[in-house]
């Protein structure tokens, strides 16, 4: 009389497992905010933030030369909006419950379901805050033309795909040494402020500095998104298939790693935590 209703078929599980993501992909957007759109506001003043800094600093140092022609506040979203999304889905997917969180007791959740509830509310929060900050720099100051939008949302997309892939790792790997797991993470997101790209295009580099980058995704996504969007760049250094290697590459590693601490995992290790 009490037992669970549970679903007969594939779909009807596939089915609750898509619900069972939507509603923890809520509560994860309202865990940091009870007002969804308090946190929408403050994620668009971050973005307003970074895109201000990098303005004064290309305008201090002089650097707006090195910019491909066009209009110059563009160009440095392209690279702000592509570098949040990737960082803030790492941070999320690194974060997000794992097989020794006790969210993991309440059938039917499960790492699958942390993960994708923490990537889909990142690229919820991202998408409308780049949506409306394009929207609001369009009507009331300039009008932007991006030359290929589709392509331009696919790299979006491969920006917040390489930061699913990069953080199961990271995610996977926690349990077994939290505190080093966390500062690599850490380290890799703040290296991605010089070495993603933004304040500079792959054609203008040397090869000596080229070669710094190259292996970095970002740096690739935020570099092949200037040359849909603007009519005047095509990158020569990077390609659209590198980072999609590595997003796959990373899924394959990240749920290999997480299937293998979700058979070795004790719920004894984060009794200290």
């Amino acid at each position: 009389m009490f037992r669970p209703k549970t679903p007969t078929t594939k779909s009807g599980a596939a089915l609750e497992i898509l619900g069972v993501t939507f509603h923890a992909a809520v509560r994860r957007i309202r865990k940091s905010h009870r007002n969804a759109a308090y946190g929408l506001v403050m994620n668009i003043l971050q973005s307003v933030i970074f895109v201000m800094v990098f303005y004064w600093t290309f305008e201090l140092l002089g650097l707006r030369g090195t910019a491909v022609r066009g209009d110059f506040l563009l160009y440095i979203m392209t690279g702000v909006f592509m570098f949040m999304t990737h960082t803030k889905t790492l941070g999320a997917v690194s974060g997000a419950e794992n097989s020794t969180s006790p969210m993991m007791k309440h059938a039917p959740m499960n790492t699958l379901v942390s993960i994708g509830a923490a990537s889909l509310a990142t690229l919820y929060i991202q998408f409308l805050s780049a949506a409306a900050i394009l929207f609001f720099y369009h009507v009331a100051f300039t009008p932007i033309t991006i030359e290929r939008p589709v392509p331009v949302l696919g790299m979006f997309l491969l920006a917040w795909g390489t930061g699913i892939g990069i953080g199961m790792i990271f995610m996977a790997a926690r349990p077994w040494a939290p505190d080093a797991f966390g500062l690599a993470a850490t380290i890799y997101s703040r290296a991605n402020l010089i070495f993603s790209g933004k304040m500079f295009l792959a054609n203008t580099l040397p090869g000596y500095l080229l070669v710094m980058f190259l292996w970095n995704p970002l740096f690739h996504i935020i570099d092949q998104t200037r040359g849909f969007v603007f009519l005047n760049y095509t990158p020569r250094y990077t390609s659209v298939s590198y980072p999609i290697k590595v997003m796959i590459g990373c899924f394959m590693v990240g749920l290999i790693a997480e299937f293998y601490t979700r058979k070795h995992a004790s719920a004894s290790w984060s009794a200290g935590r």
